[in-house]
C-alpha cells in the first residue's frame, strides 16, 4: 500500500470526501452551459442562479472539480488585478479609482457570500506584505510599484508604504529593507471553497457533470464524448485548460506556477518567522513568489514555473525534486529561522495567460458565446468578480459590473482576444525571457556594483514585461 501523500496539499487536507458527479450522457438541453468547473465556471453558475433561480444552468467539467488551476493555487484573495492598467489607462482619476474600489470590496464581498452559504473554506483577511526583503535592489522595485498602485486609483488607506521597522512587526525576513502593505488581501483554502460552492450550486438546482470533457462547440452544442448539452449561451471557463478548444486556445495560453507545503511549524519557528495575523508575503524578484502561512500552521510558499512547448497544461500534479528545492531555498533565503525545513507536499498547475496580457469577461451574443480569464495568477478574486460580471452581462443588467472596462458586451471574442504567436516563437522568447530574469536574479544576488550590466539587464526585462503585457 503506497502510504505516500498526495503531492497538493489542498487535497491532503480536505476534512471530508466530497461527492462525484456523473458524466454527461445523451441529449441535454439548458439555458446557460458552462464548461469548466473551477472558480470561473462554479462562480458564473452561482450568479446566474441566485440572480435567475428560473435559468436552467449545467456545468461540464473535464476531470473532477479542482482539476486545474483553480484547485491548485497559492489561496490568495486579491484585492487588485494584474493587467487593469491595460483597461484604465486612458480613464480620468475619478474612474480609476472607481474600479480599483471595485476590486478591493470584491475581497469581503467574497468572504461574505461564503459566509452567508456557509462555506466553510478557510476564508481569512490579514493583507498582503511586499517585502524587499533579499536584495537593497527590492527598495526601488517595491516604491516604484506602490507608485503604480497609486497611480492606477488604488488608496493610501488599502496600500501603503511600511518602513524596515513596520516590516520586522510583520514578518522578521533576513534582509528587511521596507515594502508595501494591500489591507484588501485575504486568503482562502481553494478545494474546500470549490467544492462547498457545487454542493451549494446542487441545492440551488444546478446541474453538475464530471468526467465530461467538452470536445466540440459548435451552434450552440457543446458535444462531449457521450454526450451533448444545447444551450442559446456556452460559457468557456477553461483559462489554461482549453487544449480541446482550438477556439479559445489560441487566445489564453498556460504557464506552470508550482507551489509546496512545509511541514507544520513549532511555535518557536512561528516566532522567529513573524506572520501573526497570516498575512500573505512575496518579495520583488521576477521568479514571482508568493507564500502564505496555512490555518494548520504551515507555509505554502510558490514561484512562477516554465512554459511547455505547444501550450501544453499540466495535468500531473506532482513536481520534481529539483523543483521543490528551489523553492524551499527561496523560501529559507526570506527567513533564515527555516533552515531545514521539511517540504511535505509540491504540486503544480497551469493559470491561463491572454496574449494583450488583459484579464477579460466577454459576452459574444451573436456567436451564443462567453469567457472570462486570463487573470495572470490572480484568479481566485478574480473570478468571483468576474463569474458575477458574467452572469449579469448574460442576463442582460445595466450595472456596475457590467459597466467596468474589462466587461465586453459588444463584438465577437475573437476581435477582442489577441492571438499568441506560433510556435517555435513562444517557446524561444519564454527561454529568452527566462534566462535574462536569471540573470537580473544573480546580479542582485550578489549586491556588487554593475553599472553597466544590472541597468541594461533591468531595462532589457522591463522590455520583455511590457512585450509579455
Amino acid at each position: 500500500m503506497d502510504d505516500t501523500p498526495p503531492p497538493n496539499y489542498w487535497r491532503a487536507s480536505l476534512d471530508r470526501e466530497f461527492a462525484t458527479r456523473p458524466s454527461l450522457r445523451g441529449r441535454q438541453k439548458a439555458d446557460v452551459a458552462i464548461i469548466g468547473a473551477g472558480f470561473t465556471g462554479l462562480w458564473t453558475a452561482y450568479y446566474l442562479k441566485t440572480l435567475d433561480p428560473q435559468r436552467e444552468v449545467t456545468v461540464i467539467e473535464a476531470e473532477r472539480i479542482g482539476h486545474g488551476a483553480s484547485g491548485r493555487n497559492g489561496g490568495w484573495v486579491i484585492g487588485s488585478l494584474a493587467g487593469l492598467e491595460r483597461h484604465v489607462g486612458d480613464l480620468d482619476r475619478a474612474r480609476r479609482q472607481d474600479c480599483c474600489r471595485v476590486l478591493a470590496d470584491n475581497v469581503d464581498a467574497l468572504g461574505a457570500t461564503l459566509a452567508r452559504e456557509g462555506i466553510a473554506a478557510d476564508f481569512h483577511k490579514g493583507g498582503a506584505i511586499y517585502a524587499a526583503a533579499r536584495y537593497r535592489d527590492q527598495l526601488a522595485i517595491q516604491r516604484d510599484y506602490l507608485a503604480h498602485l497609486h497611480e492606477l486609483g488604488h488608496s493610501e488607506t488599502d496600500c501603503h508604504w511600511l518602513s524596515a521597522d513596520e516590516l520586522t512587526r510583520l514578518a522578521r525576513f533576513r534582509k528587511p529593507f521596507g515594502g508595501i502593505y494591500q489591507r484588501q488581501v485575504a486568503t482562502v483554502h481553494p478545494l474546500k471553497l470549490l467544492h462547498g460552492l457545487a454542493e451549494t450550486l446542487e441545492r440551488l438546482g444546478v446541474i453538475l457533470h464530471e468526467q465530461s470533457r467538452a470536445q466540440h462547440v459548435d451552434g450552440g452544442c457543446v458535444q462531449t464524448r457521450e454526450g451533448s448539452v444545447t444551450a442559446p449561451m456556452i460559457v468557456c471557463a477553461t483559462e489554461g485548460y482549453a487544449e480541446r478548444l482550438a477556439d479559445f486556445r489560441r487566445h489564453v495560453i498556460p504557464v506552470h506556477s508550482l507551489v509546496i507545503a512545509t511541514e507544520p511549524l513549532s511555535e518557536a519557528q512561528w516566532q522567529a518567522v513573524g506572520l501573526d495575523d497570516r498575512p500573505t508575503f512575496a518579495d520583488a524578484s521576477r521568479l514571482v513568489n508568493y507564500g502564505q502561512r496555512s490555518a494548520d500552521g504551515r507555509l505554502i510558499f510558490g514561484a512562477r514555473g516554465s512554459y511547455s512547448y505547444g501550450a501544453r497544461p499540466r495535468h500531473g500534479q506532482a513536481i520534481d525534486p529539483a523543483a521543490i528545492d528551489m523553492r524551499r531555498d527561496l523560501l529559507v533565503d526570506l527567513f533564515p529561522a527555516l533552515e531545514g525545513i521539511r517540504v511535505d507536499h509540491g504540486w503544480g498547475g497551469s493559470l491561463g495567460l491572454s496574449r494583450n496580457f488583459r484579464p477579460h469577461a466577454i459576452v459574444d451574443r451573436d456567436a451564443g458565446l462567453a469567457t472570462a480569464g486570463g487573470y495572470a495568477g490572480e484568479g481566485v478574486a478574480a473570478s468571483h468578480l468576474f463569474g458575477r460580471t458574467l452572469a449579469e452581462q448574460i442576463l442582460g443588467h445595466d450595472s456596475e459590473l457590467t459597466g467596468m472596462p474589462w466587461a465586453f458586451s459588444r463584438g465577437g471574442h475573437r476581435q477582442l482576444l489577441k492571438r499568441w504567436e506560433p510556435e517555435p516563437l513562444r517557446w524561444l522568447a519564454a527561454q529568452a525571457i527566462t534566462l535574462s530574469y536569471a540573470g537580473e536574479e544573480a546580479l542582485m544576488k550578489r549586491e556588487r556594483p554593475a553599472p553597466l550590466i544590472k541597468p541594461a539587464l533591468t531595462r532589457l526585462n522591463d522590455v520583455f514585461a511590457s512585450v509579455i503585457e
